[in-house]
């Protein structure tokens, strides 16, 4: 394969549903596809340059995976209770930016279980599916809540998640296939322990109770992966702008070198030039 070089301001990976998953690389104009590059040498450089992802102006440090510091101020998107959706306080007229709380937080979202580095409950907004998913590298998911809104969904996130974890570990999630779980029968003993504190739950715009969900089917995500590294060390670009390796995988928003493992998306906005 002959070398090719791509300069372009880095934004996360997007993927598309297959078998593995298909994986592009957007940087600025242009988009690179990294299914293809498995198997090979590639150089990550970064040249120095960070771009706010929002606004487009040059910073020097960049905050929330891509922000300059008045846009991580400012943008609603960058509040404290996208983290934290139980905190949403759009209802109490406090929202950084009410229209985007409208189209964003407003809207149905889903509740979900899924098999990463282990069972694991999160929300997602509606849309979103199954991007999300495999954007957290899982090997399995299953919907199992409608709501009407982002707050109501991180309510019942809370509920859950005094029987089962919210996070993923990203580690273990890189260093191999997480061990096949029942979904299903983790879904009926969340609903039987949560059911009491669930029933009190409400949307408080419309009213809309949740809906739970008990005939989904789990999904299941196969990722591009010549070998799973032993040992997890992440490469970091702000210590160490040239990171080169043989791409062994991508999985989640994670390229998997035999030097490392570079976490996509939070360099977004950080020119890299891409050689291959």
């Amino acid at each position: 394969m002959s070398e090719t070089t791509t300069v372009g301001k880095l934004r996360k990976m997007r993927v598309e549903e297959g078998d593995p998953i298909q994986y592009t690389l957007p940087l600025g104009d242009e988009s690179v596809a990294v299914n293809p590059l498995l198997g090979n040498t590639i150089v990550v450089r970064h040249t120095g340059d960070i771009h706010c992802v929002s606004c487009g102006r040059k910073t020097a440090k960049s905050f929330n995976q891509g922000h300059c510091f008045p846009c991580f101020r400012r943008l609603a998107s960058c509040d404290a209770c996208i983290v934290r959706p139980e905190r949403c306080h759009y209802h109490l007229g406090t929202c950084r930016e009410p229209e985007w709380g409208q189209a964003h937080c407003l809207r149905p979202h889903v509740v979900y279980l899924a098999n990463s580095s282990g069972v694991k409950v999160g929300i997602t907004r509606a849309t979103q599916v199954p991007t999300r998913w495999i954007d957290q590298g899982a090997a399995q998911a299953l919907p199992i809540a409608r709501v009407a809104s982002r707050r109501l969904s991180g309510l019942m996130e809370v509920a859950f998640k005094e029987h089962v974890s919210d996070r993923t570990d990203w580690r273990r999630m890189l260093k191999g296939e997480p061990e096949a779980v029942d979904l299903k029968a983790s879904r009926d003993a969340l609903f039987a322990q949560c059911d009491e504190t669930l029933s009190d739950l409400t949307d408080e715009y419309d009213q809309v109770d949740p809906e739970m969900i008990a005939d989904a089917e789990s999904r299941v995500f196969r990722y591009p992966v010549l070998e799973y590294p032993a040992k997890v060390t992440a490469i970091n670009l702000d210590k160490n702008p040239r990171a080169e390796g043989t791409l062994l995988g991508i999985k989640g928003q994670y390229l998997i070198l035999d030097t490392g493992v570079l976490n996509v998306r939070k360099y977004g906005g950080y020119e890299i030039a891409l050689s291959a």
